[in-house]
């Protein structure tokens, strides 16, 4: 009961410390003078896919067993796995369940978000099939995704918004009074909802190990299927507290910032410090995130994107853990 508690009380800190986040990263942004898209692709999924892609280098870099660093492989595959089925089913769900109350909803640019995602699965193709194959320059390619993303960064940095016009912000939660806040406080207030968030992800996760054998689940499933779900909670839980502010926008550019993130970063480490070789649950991983993926790119290219349609992206990660039904028999 303990362990169920932990991860109730976990779950409510990441929600309660997102909402202090997406607060403050979009007075970052205005502090930055970057489009308001850029605050989702760029600003939010850095700060939050930070401690993860550091977690994933700690794990690949100085993990003293071939197991250890293994699970830095594995959280490089099952984090854009959980971003391209889950985070985006739960806006999709979040948009039907505001949609019933009358709540706002903007899709943003469509064919921005579009090519977003073609750049994501260029990338993803490159890194499962380097998984398949070895030889001698392999390593080096590292630093290829680390510039693939720079490329994106700055990119997406110069994008400004459509219309010119700032959007209005909520006042900054350390400074409610103030209708500017200071620089610190913006930042302070970034910085420690992020230190929040860590650590109560890490905890959360700490806590699925041991709930998952109580439930009957061997260590190797809980941590294929449950593992990334925890480790981009903060991505999904940014996401529903825009949609909930009726900024669909930020919600799909910051699930779409961090899937790049997820692409590049942890697989650059994994490619530097690892083999690289992918077995077959995580290929399994691979092929399902690029079954979702482009299933959600024939939507947005014949504009045929709904609240339905992105709700059933969802239903991609139950496949996946069918698929890893016959490899655990």
């Amino acid at each position: 009961m303990i362990h169920f508690a932990l991860l109730i009380g976990c779950a409510i800190a990441i929600y309660l410390s997102c909402e202090w986040f997406v607060n403050a990263v979009e007075w970052l942004g205005r502090r930055l003078k970057v489009g308001t898209v850029a605050v989702g692709t760029v600003l939010a999924a850095i700060g939050t896919a930070l401690p993860e892609s550091v977690v994933t280098f700690v794990a690949v870099a100085f993990g003293d067993t071939p197991e250890q660093r293994d699970l830095g492989v594995g959280a490089a595959m099952g984090g854009p796995l959980a971003l391209a089925t889950v985070a985006y089913g739960v806006i999709g769900w979040s948009l039907l369940a505001g949609r019933r109350r009358g709540a706002p909803q903007d899709w943003g640019d469509v064919d921005k978000l579009a090519k977003d995602q073609t750049w994501f699965i260029a990338v993803f193709v490159v890194k499962v099939g380097l998984g398949l194959v070895a030889f001698t320059i392999k390593p080096w390619l590292g630093f290829l995704f680390f510039a693939v993303y720079a490329a994106y960064c700055v990119r997406e940095m110069r994008q400004q918004d459509d219309d010119g016009t700032p959007e209005q912000l909520e006042p900054l939660k350390l400074q409610r009074r103030r209708a500017q806040p200071a620089t610190w406080a913006v930042v302070a207030q970034t910085l420690g909802a992020l230190a929040v968030i860590f650590t109560a992800s890490r905890l959360f996760v700490l806590q699925l190990d041991a709930v998952g054998p109580m439930l009957g689940l061997p260590a190797t499933l809980t941590a294929l299927l449950l593992a990334p779900i925890a480790t981009e909670l903060p991505e999904i839980m940014n996401a529903v507290i825009w949609v909930r502010q009726g900024k669909t926008r930020l919600a799909l550019a910051n699930v779409s910032g961090s899937m790049m993130i997820q692409a590049t970063v942890p697989s650059g480490f994994g490619l530097l410090f690892t083999p690289w070789r992918l077995d077959s649950p995580l290929l399994i991983a691979g092929g399902v995130t690029m079954l979702a993926v482009v299933y959600l790119l024939i939507t947005l290219r014949s504009g045929r994107l709904s609240v339905r349609r992105l709700s059933i992206v969802g239903a991609f990660y139950g496949l996946f853990a069918v698929a890893l039904v016959p490899v655990f028999n």
